[in-house]
């Protein structure tokens, strides 16, 4: 925690040499010419606390251009949601922590790290005496195919502490999610995007275990 301008004015008094040409008495010139001192001293201690903050790219706001610009961003994926302080920390915490990877959890997390909740789906190829009767026929470029589930649009809200002044109360987009991962993703691979397949989801679930309830639990309850 930084000190205040009494805290200096009153170091620099302990300073000063002994003697009545230098008094320490409240409302002496020298303890105004102390004081103005003491201001720019903690003024200047202050900035040192602040540097702290902004040598972490996770609370940085006033260095950001600077840790950008050492991250190579903007880049061709920077999107809608960059235009807020939010989304430009997301984008530049996902290119520094991106070590690289070709498992679902690597590009949940690169998702997630964007401001994207996200699941992938992967496409078993129909195999005889492993498949049954009626299951997909997910061969040939299927074999190298998986899918991308996230929500119809993804919302980045203004946060108080996150977010800068000016900036809107909301701000939405996918296009930053489809051009990183299309960035990232092995070569031979092919990447479907199943907007509105994590609402599906949820629904399903939900009336899943509503007729659970209704044929389950609450004859039992009537019981």
């Amino acid at each position: 925690m930084p000190r205040t301008a009494a805290e200096y004015r009153e170091q620099l008094k302990a300073l000063l040499p002994p003697g009545i040409a230098f008094p320490r008495e409240h409302g002496t010139r020298l303890e105004d010419l102390l004081d103005g001192m003491a201001q720019e001293l903690a003024r200047i201690d202050a900035r040192g606390e602040r540097l702290i903050i902004e040598a972490n790219p996770l609370s940085t706001s006033e260095l950001l251009a600077d840790w950008e610009r050492v991250a190579g961003l903007p880049d061709n994926c920077t999107g809608t949601l960059e235009t807020t302080l939010q989304g430009r920390r997301n984008a530049l915490i996902s290119k520094l922590t991106a070590t690289g990877g070709q498992s679902p959890a690597y590009f949940i997390e690169v998702a997630r790290a964007l401001g994207y909740e996200v699941n992938i789906s992967e496409f078993r190829p129909f195999r005889a005496g492993m498949s049954q009767a009626g299951d997909p026929l997910t061969s040939g470029d299927w074999v190298h195919t998986w899918r991308l589930n996230t929500h119809e649009t993804t919302v980045i809200a203004f946060r108080a502490g996150l977010s800068a002044a000016g900036e809107p109360l909301r701000t939405w987009g996918n296009d930053t999610l489809e051009c990183k991962i299309d960035q990232l993703k092995p070569a031979h691979t092919i990447v479907l995007y199943g907007y509105g397949a994590l609402e599906i989801q949820q629904a399903y679930l939900l009336s899943d275990r509503l007729w659970h309830y209704a044929n389950f639990i609450l004859p039992e309850d009537i019981g």
